[in-house]
């Protein structure tokens, strides 16, 4: 009976509290260090408990945006995170896009670039890469699909007209809208992002498929080039 009890009691304690305050109040209470702890779990002596680990892991990536954007490999070199746990960070960053992506049903309407925005974030935000993908709209402006166009680095992204408008015409698509991010978190247009935008509003002219828009996506915000007057 004594062995059985020892049995239940939890190896490391520092995730009691954060789990105790979800279970009473939900998620919404806890810091970004706790909720972190809890995907931890158990973990290294070395790492100091999952709520240390937790504290390194935002302390060395700037934040929560730095850690869920990183790469396994890059999450290791934090002492306390093993190949599990860093797997398990990363995967628990694609559900939480892929939980979006499912709410992106085919036939919402876009009606304004905010629209067009919350279908596109998920797929752009928390990169440390620049992509860019292509909203494809029906005649009424609703969403039939979005592709990746390209990726690119950290700081630029190749593309071109003929690659954008591929994935529209398969999907017989009336209209366009592109987006893609900027990994320094600042949404801000470049020259470039100007001059694509130009380039791929005159192919849609000739196609007879309307580029509507150009989005660029930073750190939780995004400037639209359609509304500032740029397209």
């Amino acid at each position: 009976m004594r062995m059985a009890r020892m049995d239940t009691i939890k190896e490391w304690p520092d995730t009691e509290k954060p789990r105790e305050r979800l279970l009473a109040r939900g998620a919404k209470g806890l810091t970004d260090g706790e909720l972190l702890a809890l995907v931890l779990g158990v973990s290294s002596r070395e790492g100091g408990g999952a709520l240390g680990t937790s504290r390194k892991l935002l302390g060395h990536f700037g934040g929560l945006r730095g850690v869920m954007r990183s790469h396994p490999g890059a999450l290791m070199k934090v002492p306390g995170i093993g190949q599990a746990r860093a797997c398990a960070l990363v995967a628990v960053m694609e559900l939480a896009r892929r939980l979006e992506d499912a709410a992106t049903i085919r036939g919402r309407p876009i009606c304004s670039s905010r629209d067009a925005y919350d279908l596109v974030r998920s797929r752009l935000i928390l990169l440390d890469h620049e992509v860019f993908v292509a909203l494809t709209l029906d005649a009424k402006h609703r969403a039939l699909g979005i592709h990746k166009v390209a990726q690119g680095s950290a700081t630029s992204v190749e593309v071109h007209p003929r690659e954008v408008y591929a994935s529209v015409v398969r999907e017989a698509g009336a209209a366009v809208i592109v987006a893609h991010n900027h990994p320094s978190g600042d949404p801000d247009p470049s020259a470039e992002d100007c001059d694509l935008t130009n380039r791929l509003a005159q192919a849609g002219d000739i196609l007879g498929i309307p580029l509507l828009d150009h989005l660029v996506v930073g750190a939780g915000r995004f400037v639209s080039m359609a509304d500032r007057g740029l397209l």
